[in-house]
């Protein structure tokens, strides 16, 4: 079985209410990945609390770099959650 570099899906984000020039400005930032407990699902959590990850199963937090199989990867991919083969990298 192999093994894949999984990084998580980003969004670009721009400051708003400041100055128009801020408007073009963008930084990436990472989407957390969770398992609902209830449904078995994947959802996307964009600001989720320190206090609220440990009632999840499966946990990817946003902007980091996480170690799957073969079966996490397909299940993350059909999950529905914004995850594609470009977020893989073959270890």
């Amino acid at each position: 079985m192999a093994e894949w570099k999984f990084v998580t899906p980003t969004v670009d984000e721009g400051f708003t209410g400041v100055q128009r020039l801020f408007e073009f400005y963008r930084l990436a930032r990472g989407i957390t990945i969770v398992m609902n407990p209830t449904t078995g699902q994947y959802e996307q959590v964009r600001y989720p609390l320190d206090e609220i990850l440990p009632n999840y199963p499966q946990v990817y937090r946003g902007g980091y770099e996480y170690t799957v199989d073969d079966t996490t990867k397909a299940a993350l991919i059909a999950g529905g959650v914004g995850v594609t083969e470009e977020n893989f990298t073959a270890l």
